[in-house]
């Protein structure tokens, strides 16, 4: 495959998300509907900007914020506000707050798919095939578009088997033109980029008509999608985006450290290096769709070595609100299964167990290394020693260089970690440092990220 650099607006070199799902931070109702009243709950996510920024992040991706019927992603418009989250004076306050703050802005678009109560689509229920709206949708009709009488709904697309959501059809000019509309719209409001929902069930040549036609009106726009497996790099290209959700990582970093089999991680890292040379993906060790990483490591002690993997390697970041107190939640292939990771939040950070804080001012602490250390953005990783229970490796930009060390025994370790130099996190011992002869003892789990 032959595909160029794709590096995105200059400003995401240094972008580390906290990622929210609005409608289960603020505590919305489960479900929407017709005169539903504006519950003005933005404001209460407002509130935690600060914590954001006392983080480390950079930006706020935020779930989704549009009206919808139930979770957000069964969209009834794209152009308002949820009301169980507030309206337009709601969603304006957010910009202030995060532009005083120096957040960017990151909103979520559905637009593989939308609610049954989509205006466009009750259009098509209660006028047939003749609604204007009818080829907005990959329908068909039981006796064929002339057999229609009212009251009869036809077949339709939908997304992976849920009929309520359903499908677009994308090569229809007039979801070209709504889609990049709808996605302008809210960038001249303030956003500055989209997270593009089930981007991996939707054409690439879609995307890239949309990209190209946003980006001349916000060239400085961020443009990734929501990709699960695949070709990663050819999605990127094909659809003109800037980047993809790299799932592949966020498995193998859960997987190896609970089997502990960091063969598994270290076949991922140097996918994932391939990946760099074309894009830098969107990274993560926890979202709004998967258990939380606390819940789902067996070993509490490796809550860390995975977020060090997450904060030295190549990639955008991005840390779900609560992972960075060690929430727990499992998510459960059930209705209702979402909710265990998608909770309320209280009033304000100080009303959180204390039980979580050493687990923030780590990520605190791995953060602020990142950002002092802005080149990982980019940064491809080589193994220098790899073992089941062990793995050394180089992170390398330029000229910059970290060298992480991370042990799963449950007997101190001594490992060959070549010019490695003062220890910059975590804790070691080094024999002999900054030499090729370098080594680094480790406590049983340990880990450490040192100089290179």
């Amino acid at each position: 495959m032959t595909t160029s650099r794709t590096d995105g607006p200059e400003w995401v070199r240094d972008a580390l998300w906290w990622h929210v799902y609005p409608l289960g931070f603020v505590g919305a109702e489960q479900r929407s509907g017709p005169g539903q009243p504006v519950r003005h709950r933005l404001g209460h996510l407002a509130g935690w900007l600060d914590h954001a920024v006392r983080l480390g992040a950079s930006g706020l991706a935020l779930g989704p914020v549009f009206a919808s019927t139930t979770h957000g992603y069964d969209t009834v418009d794209h152009l308002r506000i949820d009301p169980r989250l507030g309206d337009d004076g709601d969603f304006d306050a957010l910009v202030a707050g995060c532009r005083e703050r120096g957040l960017r802005l990151l909103l979520d678009g559905v637009f593989n798919h939308v609610g049954r109560e989509y205006p466009a689509f009750r259009a098509v229920l209660e006028q047939g095939p003749a609604a204007p709206t009818a080829p907005w949708f990959r329908l068909r009709w039981p006796g064929g578009p002339d057999a229609w009488r009212r009251g009869t709904e036809p077949d339709h697309d939908d997304f992976e088997g849920h009929s309520q959501l359903v499908a677009l059809d994308h090569a229809s000019p007039a979801i070209v033109d709504h889609v990049t509309e709808v996605m302008c719209h809210w960038l001249d409001r303030g956003a500055d980029g989209w997270r593009l929902d089930a981007a991996y069930a939707v054409p690439t040549a879609f995307w890239a008509r949309v990209a190209d036609r946003v980006r001349a009106r916000h060239p400085g726009a961020y443009l990734m999608g929501e990709v699960i497996h695949g070709d990663y790099a050819r999605l990127v290209a094909d659809g003109h985006l800037d980047a993809v959700t790299q799932y592949e990582l966020w498995k193998a970093i859960w997987s190896s450290l609970n089997d502990a089999n960091f063969f598994e991680l270290d076949a991922a890292l140097g996918r994932h290096a391939g990946h760099l040379a074309h894009f830098t993906p969107y990274t993560f060790v926890g979202n709004h769709d998967v258990t939380r990483i606390a819940s789902r490591l067996r070993d509490e002690r490796h809550l860390a070595h995975a977020l060090v993997v997450l904060l030295t390697t190549g990639g955008t970041p991005a840390v779900y609100a609560g992972d960075e107190h060690a929430f727990r939640g499992i998510k459960e292939d059930r209705a209702g299964g979402d909710d265990a990771v998608r909770p309320p939040f209280p009033a304000g950070p100080e009303e959180l167990s204390e039980l979580g804080l050493p687990t923030y001012r780590l990520h605190q602490e791995l953060i602020g290394l990142r950002r002092r250390h802005r080149w990982l953005h980019t940064a491809r990783t080589a193994t220098l020693h790899l073992a089941n229970e062990q793995l050394v490796y180089e992170a390398v930009a330029g000229d910059g260089r970290l060298v992480v060390a991370l042990s799963l025994s449950d007997r101190p370790v001594e490992l060959p970690s070549a010019r490695a130099g003062e220890v910059l996190a975590g804790a070691a011992d080094v024999l002999a440092p900054g030499t090729d002869g370098a080594r680094v003892r480790l406590a049983a789990h340990g880990w450490a990220v040192l100089a290179g």
